[in-house]
């Protein structure tokens, strides 16, 4: 058997070898990214094909998202759909597995591979490629092959001889944490199955039609329904159902099965089938796929060494994987309203727009201009059906997964680089009307000119985001003639101003208009999106000068790279998996990262940029299994180094500039799709000589550190010369550098308000900050808007009460900032707290007194109003100076079970006039069910009037994460507010 799978592992990767002595495709590694985080899958696809075709070997965890991790040795069976590189997971969909000897219908497990259909396997007998994957199934010794094309998959099972040769259909069985609509099966005859899978997961309701030809009949066959077995059955509708097909097989018999997909209908899947995959001949459907995969690799020509070569190919595989294509191919599709309509073009789906934005698209954009501009059709269908362009849209579903509305700068871009085939106007439209909405903080970030730390979590990372979105709606409405839309969104991108620190050099949280303390840079918080202040304070690429400028310079702005790629400073706070990948405060696994070291060129120090992504592509690509720092994210993860290798990146999408970095390749062929090539050709190539000594283009010299779009459509040929040292006069003179710098209308910063606490017992010193020079800051305190005639700030203000300031400044040339609100409380100095148990300083909300300082937490447990304890009880004893009349107890707790946070399976209020014996007021259990969130409650006892001197507050921990819960058996938190005692 051995013998056999080897041959036809040898046959599925030399079938282009008859045409080309060296196929591209035998260049490719799919294996690359399925240990470590990569969370890609090995298994079978076409370029932005509808259908991946890939072993299941684990549905569940984080780093099982896309169905498959290379350290797994058994299998579980080959689903139709995957997700490449994503954070969380879904899909799984259709899963077939061949099985031999007694019939198992429910899947199996590492521990027990006796109860359910399971194999193991070994990665000796296992063999990848594009549009190809190969296993032998130990426990069955089958022998699998799978193919795809589009819209549909293609099975090659070698069985060996047997009476009880069997192939399982299971349609419940999919990621763990998924939810059941419906199922449906239809045993239309005794080689062709069709039906429905409904499901909700991470798409809450996504639609799967599909349709099972075999091309032998099968014997016998069933269906197990909620359980029930039922022989002989051919229809059956529900939320739990498998079917069996049995066969009598030969030794080396080999069944074949096709299977086809549609969001639409069965009738959809069939018409895929049909059109994709007509007849029975496998190495026919593989050839013609892997062709398609060869003309998709020779777009890029690169030279070099082997292994950074399978590196390179490997990488531009995975970049063009997704987004998939959604409609069929009579152009029906499923919209985001759930009904069926049809497209001219063809429409897309997967959009993971927080990470593609980057460098993914603009890939693309180079690549594949016609799919591109389809693909913002698809999104612009999208907006037409659900009101806003889509953030993270997964099969006809918005997730409204991660930051920003980055629909936007892929529209952008695009459309600045010439792609204009859509209505460019209702494109505009759409990116004005997500930014306008008051959803996600942006109601914050419109009315302050930054979203304020206690009223939205990641609010660093959102302001900052949402500030270069803005710049591409501005930008656009600029070249559109629209100057009313350009002035105002010109504006709103330079609120990034608004969270910068001049005495820290980062960018900071605000709460109450004060920066949030205590702040340290490594910290990873809920003020931002998978980072720290280290990882987003360079996230300004649509005013990098103006970044600079922030930093006092060239030279300050130049050592704070140097400081982020070389500090010794590890991470602290909460531990966040996506951080990965690190040089210094880095994080090349994650993406914000991912634009920094080509920062050094608007410095005029390109080659400590040199030195560095030299560094990233050597050391955290490989070719191994975890070859990738981080998930692969939808192709961005690649596609930085696709572009990197190369010599140049888009820090900017929607700049037509490309800032050059360091080939690794001794000479690069891109050809375009208008018909011309740009050609990369390196002298004095070597892996030491990684410094740029001179550029020349097409025999010029070329005295930039950067080039451009229109450079490279036009063809021609970028010469590098290089060396071992670092050329330091390259690039060093502004004349060279790129610039992206926002000149128009330049807004005021608001001020700072610096104070040692929010609430006091006694007094408390306001200072107020100057955001910028010649900057005059004036305030109120009667809740009116400050103008010039408002109070002036002068001097450090000195309060004995509750006190709310409005302030804002005003500058000479930029006029008014936003102005900001800061509320100050008095609380009763007669009343203290204790806690036995520790809160985690990661959730320290106001601090020790945190729970009795009168500041309200709102829904969001991100916000820092709240404070959390882990695994652990709450005990707080509140003591006042005197004893107080009380007739009424509360104690106030979140819930949030997609972040552990649970709401406590019992509080008990207790009072004592000795802080000895004390005197059970009231037991609340908790009735609410821990599915749902986010919920705040109030847990409150009322007793008979008396006067108390001690008040007792015990809430229990609900215990570990039930087993419904993605963390199942993992220890909870209880997130705890206000004591509110009358």
């Amino acid at each position: 058997m051995r013998t056999k799978i080897f041959l036809f592992g040898i046959l599925g990767l030399f079938l282009l070898g008859c045409s080309n002595n060296n196929p591209l495709i035998n260049k490719v590694d799919p294996f690359i990214g399925t240990g470590g985080h990569g969370h890609t899958y090995p298994g079978a696809t076409t370029p932005f094909g509808m259908v991946q075709l890939s072993p299941d070997t684990r549905i569940d965890d984080w780093d099982g998202c896309s169905g498959y991790h290379y350290s797994d040795s058994q299998i579980l069976g080959f689903s139709h759909t995957h997700l490449s590189g994503t954070g969380v997971g879904d899909y799984g969909d259709i899963r077939l597995m061949p099985t031999v000897g007694d019939l198992k219908l429910r899947p199996g497990t590492k521990e027990n591979t006796e109860e359910g259909y399971i194999s193991k396997f070994s990665h000796d007998n296992e063999k990848a490629a594009p549009a190809f994957y190969q296993v032998l199934l130990d426990d069955y010794q089958i022998d699998v092959q799978l193919t795809a094309t589009r819209r549909a998959g293609f099975h090659q099972y070698t069985f060996p001889k047997s009476e009880s040769s069997h192939v399982i259909l299971d349609l419940k069985e999919a990621v763990r944490t998924e939810k059941i609509h419906e199922l449906i099966i239809n045993i239309e005859d005794n080689h062709t199955i069709s039906g429905l899978r409904r499901s909700a997961s991470w798409a809450n309701d996504q639609y799967c039609y599909f349709v099972i030809e075999f091309d032998k009949d099968f014997k016998d066959f069933g269906i197990q329904l909620e359980g029930e077995i039922n022989k002989g059955l051919k229809k059956a509708q529900g939320k739990d159902i498998q079917a069996w097909f049995d066969f009598d097989t030969e030794d080396g018999e080999i069944i074949l099965a096709k299977v086809a997909l549609s969001a639409v209908s069965v009738e959809g899947a069939k018409k895929n089938l049909a059109a994709e995959i007509p007849h029975w001949d496998f190495n026919k459907t593989l050839k013609e796929s892997q062709k398609e995969w060869e003309k998709e690799l020779a777009r890029i020509e690169v030279k070099g060494e082997e292994k950074d070569e399978t590196i390179f190919y490997t990488a531009l595989y995975h970049a063009l994987i997704a987004p998939n294509t959604w409609s069929d191919v009579d152009g029906q599709y499923r919209g985001h309203d759930l009904k069926v309509h049809t497209a001219d073009h063809t429409v897309y789906t997967v959009f993971s727009l927080w990470d593609t934005f980057r460098g993914e698209h603009p890939l693309l954009t180079l690549l594949h201009p016609e799919r591109v501009n389809d693909m913002i059709k698809s999104m612009l269908l999208m907006y037409e059906a659900d009101g806003l362009l889509p953030v993270w849209e997964l099969a006809a579903c918005e997730t409204n997964c991660m930051i920003g509305y980055h629909a936007v700068p892929v529209i952008y871009d695009a459309y600045a680089k010439g792609i204009g085939d859509f209505d460019a106007n209702q494109a505009l439209d759409a990116m004005i009307k997500g930014a306008r909405e008051n959803i996600f903080g942006l109601d914050s970030y419109q009315e302050y000119g930054y979203i304020k730390a206690d009223e939205e979590g990641e609010s660093v990372s959102k302001t900052l985001e949402y500030a270069y979105d803005d710049w591409c709606i501005a930008m656009m409405a600029k070249d559109l003639g629209r100057n009313d839309i350009y002035e105002e969104f010109i504006v709103r991108a330079q609120y990034y101003k608004n969270l910068y620190d001049a005495s820290t050099g980062f960018m900071r949280a605000k709460i109450n208009g004060q920066w949030q303390k205590p702040f340290s840079p490594t910290e990873v918080n809920f003020h931002f999106t998978e980072a720290n202040s280290w990882q987003y304070s360079m996230f300004v690429p649509q005013d990098v000068n103006g970044l600079i400028d922030l930093h006092g310079g060239d030279k300050n702005f130049s050592k704070k790279l140097d400081e982020l790629f070389n500090t010794e400073m590890k991470l602290s706070g909460r531990h966040q998996s996506d951080i990965t990948g690190l040089i210094g405060q880095y994080a090349h696994g994650n993406e914000p990262s991912h634009h920094m070291a080509y920062l050094y060129n608007f410095a005029g120090e390109p080659w400590k940029a040199q030195k560095v992504l030299s560094q990233i592509m050597n050391e955290l690509y490989h070719d191994q299994p975890d070859g990738l720092s981080g998930n692969e994210d939808c192709g961005q993860m690649s596609a930085w180094y696709v572009l990197s290798s190369m010599g140049f990146y888009p820090v900017t999408p929607g700049s037509n500039d490309y800032i050059i970095g360091t080939p690794i390749f001794e000479s690069v062929k891109l050809r375009l799709d208008n018909g011309t090539m740009f050609e990369i050709k390196v002298e004095n190539y070597s892996k030491q000589n990684i410094y740029v000594q001179s550029t020349n283009m097409n025999s010029s010299p070329l005295l930039r550190s950067y080039i451009t779009h229109e450079e490279i459509a036009n063809g021609g040929i970028l010469n590098f010369n290089m060396g071992a040292a670092a050329n330091e006069t390259y690039g060093q003179d502004e004349s060279s550098r790129p610039q992206m710098e926002i000149t128009d209308l330049l807004i005021c910063p608001p001020p700072t308000i610096i104070s040692e606490t929010q609430t006091f017992k006694d007094d408390l010193k306001i200072e107020m900050v100057n955001p910028v020079a010649d900057a005059k800051t004036y305030y109120t305190t009667d809740g009116s808007e400050p103008t010039a005639q408002s109070k002036l700030y002068t001097k450090l203000l000195l309060i004995n009460r509750s006190t709310s300031f409005k302030i804002k400044s005003i500058h000479p040339k930029w006029g008014e900032s936003a102005s900001i609100e800061s509320k100050f409380y008095k609380i009763d100095a007669s009343k203290s707290l204790e806690l036995t148990y520790a809160y985690s300083p990661l959730y320290a909300a106001g601090g020790d007194l945190a729970l009795i300082d009168n500041i309200r937490g709102n829904h969001n447990f991100k916000t820092g109003t709240w404070q959390g304890f882990y695994n652990t009880p709450v005990e707080a004893i509140v003591t006042f100076a005197k004893k107080k009349r009380l007739s009424e107890l509360t104690m106030t707790f979140i819930q949030d079970q997609g972040s552990w946070i649970f709401l406590p399976k019992k509080v008990s209020f207790y009072i004592s006039n000795d802080k000895e014996n004390w005197k059970l007021v009231g037991s609340l259990d908790n009735d609410i069910d821990m599915k749902k969130s986010p919920i705040t409650h109030d847990f409150r006892v009322k007793m008979k009037s008396k006067r108390v001197k001690y008040v007792k507050i015990v809430a229990e921990n609900a215990g570990p994460c039930p087993a419904w819960h993605l963390g199942a058996g993992g220890d909870t938190w209880m997130f705890a507010d206000e004591i509110v005692l009358k």
